[in-house]
């Protein structure tokens, strides 16, 4: 009976550690398809970077902050501005669920992205992006990826 459950657990801790991550030129073409090379000025060198510092790719990553909030996706998009994680008060401002931001297709997560870039600050509301991306040249990013 020991055995079954610690088993059962180590399962549990499998499926909660497992991370779907995605390979930067197919996020590159996911992108572009969704017409974001240029979007409010940002290339997709800018898109890719922000997704590397903060999730490094990985579109399954939540990760909670200090405050109580969560970060949601490939974009660690927050959920007290931007999506209901339904465990604390949140703007709401993209309409909608946190978990949506994890969805592999990726459309919740841009269609969200593309709203916080659109307010003031654009790619400047990512404190990571702000570090590591802004004002910096990163067009290694899309390096060896052929989009058409």
């Amino acid at each position: 009976m020991a055995r079954a459950l610690l088993i059962s657990l180590a399962s549990c801790l499998l499926v909660v550690n497992q991370a779907f991550i995605v390979r930067r030129c197919d996020l590159a073409k996911v992108l572009h398809e969704e017409q974001l090379d240029g979007f409010e000025g940002y290339s997709l060198s800018d898109w890719l970077c922000l997704a590397f510092v903060e999730s490094n790719f990985n579109i399954s990553k939540v990760n909670e902050n200090a405050d109580g909030s969560f970060d949601y996706g490939i974009f660690q998009i927050n959920s007290h501005y931007w999506c209901n994680d339904y465990q604390s008060h949140s703007e709401n401002y993209c309409h909608v669920d946190c978990q949506d931001l994890l969805n592999p297709n990726l459309l919740s997560s841009i269609s969200c992205a593309k709203i916080i870039v659109s307010a003031s600050g654009g790619m400047r509301n990512w404190v990571r992006w702000k570090l590591h991306c802004a004002d910096r040249p990163h067009t290694y990013w899309m390096t060896g990826c052929h989009l058409g």
